[in-house]
């Protein structure tokens, strides 16, 4: 457990340096944001760390190997040559993936099974076996080649991060989990000012806003392939699991949030309702079924931050439009709110009839879309430290 191992934390595109600050914040000064997500130095423990608590990572990976192969003998050879009994017990099932890209070895299949037979012929001479019995817990390898140079990495997240465990049930056209915090890390919305999305769908975002306020960890009530392994400190694992699960509970007694959501279609909002009450986050959401055009903000200042309808999404652009005028006639007036939208309609400052104050590239599923962030009046709300009277305590009785 206190071996030292390079980590890395798998984003997508446009994300990296979102989730690098995310490590960071976590304590890893080391991290460093690359293309396709962050890496950083830690041991088992904190991987699993990574694991409970980043919110806009896919994966957290260790990274085993790296070296150039030139061909399937030199592939064979240097993984063979990685301490695999190191990390891998004699019954580990061993599931290998592979990617090649621009590289003089472009054979998928040929990689995962040359690198399968290299670690099984390092593991049976490790263990003195003829064969590995495989009915262990399980650990995910993956051989990627790009321009030659062959990164290994073990999976210890198992599914990714974005499956929270709250939302089982799916509206048309979902924001992932892992996008929906990004928009919020990166908005100007704070955990003591009002957050409202007037286009919920299933709830994701307002889900994720009161996780963000009340220090919920996102992988609170999942598990994580590395805890089955062998080697890995269960009881430090069951204390950080524990310390997350006081922290929340904590949260929910001291802390006051203001998350709303609505949207005109009763049926998702049913969706975000079960959601809602799977995340542990009743008492701290309210719903509402109603359109845009009949939104209203009624405290003083706050953040609307939502995922409204794209024509090239629902293949309807000129409601996708109407939204986006109605999201405008919302904001209007209201000078210490700001607006995060995520769309991939190039027109949408247009059709909204502002600029953006700023906006981020990013990748919703394959589609390609951009982050937009207003701030009507200045960037005030955005650099303003925390109010004494917004700390979101709960007035004594």
């Amino acid at each position: 457990m206190n071996k030292t191992y390079q980590l890395g934390a798998t984003a997508a595109f446009g994300l990296e340096g979102v989730v690098a600050g995310e490590l960071k914040r976590l304590g890893y000064e080391n991290a460093k944001g690359f293309h396709g997500g962050a890496t950083f130095e830690g041991t088992l423990t904190d991987a699993f760390r990574a694991n409970l608590w980043l919110r806009t990572a896919d994966r957290v990976l260790i990274y085993f190997g790296r070296f150039k192969a030139l061909s399937f003998e030199e592939l064979f050879e240097r993984v063979k040559a990685l301490p695999w009994e190191e990390l891998l017990p004699r019954d580990a099932q061993v599931y290998v993936t592979g990617k090649c890209a621009r590289s003089k070895l472009m054979s998928v299949p040929d990689v995962q099974s040359i690198s399968k037979k290299a670690i099984v012929e390092r593991m049976k001479a490790a263990y003195s076996l003829n064969w590995l019995p495989e009915d262990g817990a399980r650990y995910h390898i993956d051989v990627h080649l790009h321009q030659d140079e062959a990164a290994v990495t073990v999976d210890t997240s198992g599914a990714g991060l974005s499956r929270r465990g709250y939302r089982t049930l799916n509206a048309e056209a979902p924001l992932r989990e892992t996008l929906a915090a990004a928009m919020l890390i990166t908005s100007p919305w704070r955990p003591w000012l009002p957050l409202y999305d007037p286009l919920c769908g299933s709830g994701t975002l307002p889900i994720e806003a009161a996780m963000i306020a009340l220090d919920r960890a996102p992988g609170l009530t999942r598990a994580f392939d590395m805890e089955r392994w062998t080697g890995v400190d269960g009881d430090a694992l069951a204390s950080l699991r524990s310390e997350a699960r006081t922290r929340f509970e904590t949260a929910k007694k001291e802390r006051a949030v203001d998350i709303s959501g609505s949207d005109m279609d009763e049926r998702v909002l049913r969706l975000a309702a079960a959601h809602r009450a799977q995340a542990g986050l009743n008492d701290f959401i309210r719903l509402e079924c109603k359109p845009v055009s009949r939104a209203q903000l009624t405290e003083p200042r706050g953040a609307v931050v939502t995922n409204p309808p794209y024509g090239e999404r629902l293949g309807d652009k000129k409601s996708a439009e109407a939204v986006c005028r109605d999201l405008s006639a919302l904001m209007r007036g209201h000078d210490d709110w700001t607006l995060t939208a995520i769309s991939s309609d190039r027109d949408f400052e247009k059709v909204y009839g502002r600029r953006c104050t700023k906006k981020r590239r990013v990748f919703n599923g394959r589609i390609e879309c951009e982050i937009l962030t207003y701030i009507p009046t200045s960037d005030r709300l955005a650099k303003e430290r925390r109010p004494a009277k917004d700390r979101g305590e709960r007035a004594k009785k």
